[in-house]
């Protein structure tokens, strides 16, 4: 039996018992095994038997050949960025300045009054993944430095520059000028499974090198509000302050994670079990962008798409809530050159089931602007196939308008809120432009509209998939609606169209 490869049943069964329990499992076995099973127990403390030894041996011994496997290609990256801080002497002409000197302040107080900067030092990780020096970090590690400076584990000091980084992933490349450096063998993260034991290593703290065990908790997660784009690998892995950019690997020492940010209840910033990785299938794509051209281009399908929650399903007779809703399409997009329509549910993205929006975000951001695409649809029941040619994801897109508009409660009593005519004066002043439908004036706290999410403005354009024009259009829509049930509509706010499940309550 290979000293690195380790039987499944047996992580399984010390996973599920703890190390003390797989002794003891042992230490029996090696009893039954040498004295028989009408044997009494031997006086003392129980002797592990051989082969529980060897075996307890080969489960240690896979931690230990993946943390020094990995450990010389995780590296700390320390980060200098200068500040200006507030004067308080004020400026050159301050009275306490040309009394005492500078030579006063610089004495007690570091620098004259006129001097406000300060250097603010951190400390995060990075892995290296060329012999040359490309290095692989987070964009928060990065972001802001005016100095970096990696350390690597024979003591050696290099100055880094940033290659290129990406904000939307919180993934960065850096360089230093280096040669024959140790790389990271970097694994396939689609391969991790829930449950699976994983060592980070990162510079917690200021403590170099430090390696943490545990198992994957879940992936997948998102939502976060830790990126634009998130699929993360959660951990019970302790990590803390300083792990950021190290590595999450298997235990064949392969990475499968790059460690980024942790979940710290008490804001105390201390590890509680919960840490997120970016899967490296995700990081290994944007690097290589990166190290090509200096920046990060997505695909770009041009729709909003929108989860469909078990209301929504309800109200647009779908068969479940997996997919992806389509709540708008931008004029003359991708997807509208395509055909793809308002309301259409998207069910796979280049042969990938679609199980939210989330996914088919990334799924759309990881494939090359300019390149076909196919989408499944489900659209009045049927599935079609539509090919897609992809754009170029915009840098920035158009924020949300507000505006005001004034109170009218003919429809409050149902559902929570009020509806009015759209008028000139609340189109031009909202933005809006050639739209049809009706206002929504009030929400009532706590009622049925205030739980759906709709707010005061947004504009109402569908009931059940009928376009809405007056307010009369909107009563007519509910008369043949029943208690309880959950009716589709269609909401713009600001620049944004998307559905909401609204539920009748009387």
């Amino acid at each position: 039996m290979s000293s690195k490869i380790v039987p499944r049943w047996i992580l399984a069964a010390c996973l599920a018992t703890g190390f003390l329990g797989g002794a003891a499992f042992f230490m029996t076995v090696g009893a039954a095994t040498h004295s028989g099973a009408n044997a009494s127990a031997p006086e003392g403390p129980p002797v592990v038997s051989p082969e529980g030894k060897q075996l307890l041996t080969e489960f240690s011994t896979a931690f230990e050949a993946a943390a020094a496997k990995v450990n010389p290609s995780v590296v700390p990256i320390m980060s200098e960025q200068v500040t200006r801080v507030a004067n308080p002497f004020g400026g050159t002409n301050d009275p306490l300045r040309n009394f005492f000197g500078d030579d006063f302040f610089r004495r007690f107080f570091g620098a004259p009054p006129g001097q406000e900067k300060q250097v603010v030092h951190a400390l995060g990780s990075g892995v290296i993944v060329s012999k040359d020096g490309y290095i692989l970090t987070n964009n928060h590690v990065v972001d802001g430095a005016d100095k970096l400076t990696v350390v690597l584990q024979d003591k050696q000091k290099y100055t880094a520059k940033v290659i290129g980084r990406d904000p939307q992933s919180d993934v960065a490349v850096i360089k230093i000028n280096a040669s024959d450096l140790p790389v990271a063998s970097l694994g396939n993260s689609d391969d991790a499974r829930v449950g699976q034991w994983v060592i980070a290593i990162g510079n917690p703290f200021q403590l170099m090198h430090t390696v943490t065990a545990g198992i994957i908790s879940a992936k997948g997660r998102s939502s976060v509000n830790l990126a634009d784009y998130e699929d993360f690998i959660q951990t019970d892995a302790s990590i803390n302050p300083g792990n950021s950019g190290g590595a999450l690997a298997d235990l064949d020492g392969n990475v499968i994670g790059i460690n980024t940010a942790i979940v710290s209840p008490n804001g105390a910033g201390g590890n509680v079990g919960i840490g997120f990785a970016i899967p490296i299938n995700m990081a290994k794509s944007i690097m290589h962008q990166i190290v090509a051209t200096g920046k990060v281009s997505r695909g770009f399908l041009g729709l909003l798409p929108q989860d469909i929650d078990e209301g929504l399903a309800k109200a647009m007779h779908l068969n479940g809530t997996k997919g992806c809703l389509v709540g708008d399409v931008n004029h003359d997009g991708p997807a509208d050159k395509a055909g793809i329509k308002r309301g259409d549910v998207i069910t796979k993205f280049n042969g990938t089931e679609v199980e939210n929006s989330v996914q088919l975000r990334n799924l759309v951001a990881e494939a090359e602007p300019g390149s076909d695409a196919n989408v499944r649809i489900l659209r009045d029941g049927k599935e079609r196939d539509i090919v897609v040619k992809l754009g170029e994801r915009p840098k920035n897109l158009a924020a949300n308008s507000t505006g005001e508009a004034s109170e009218d409660k003919s429809s409050a009593e149902k559902f929570g809120l009020a509806v009015q005519e759209l008028s000139a004066s609340a189109e031009k002043s909202l933005g809006f432009h050639d739209e049809h439908g009706v206002l929504v004036s009030s929400v009532k706290p706590e009622s049925p509209a205030d739980e759906a999410g709709i707010q005061k403005n947004d504009l109402i354009k569908e009931v059940n998939r009928a376009p809405i024009r007056s307010v009369e259009d909107f009563r007519k829509a509910f008369e043949h609606v029943g208690k309880n049930d959950n009716v589709a509509l269609l909401i713009r706010r600001g620049d944004n169209t998307f559905y909401v499940a609204l539920q009748v309550t009387s």
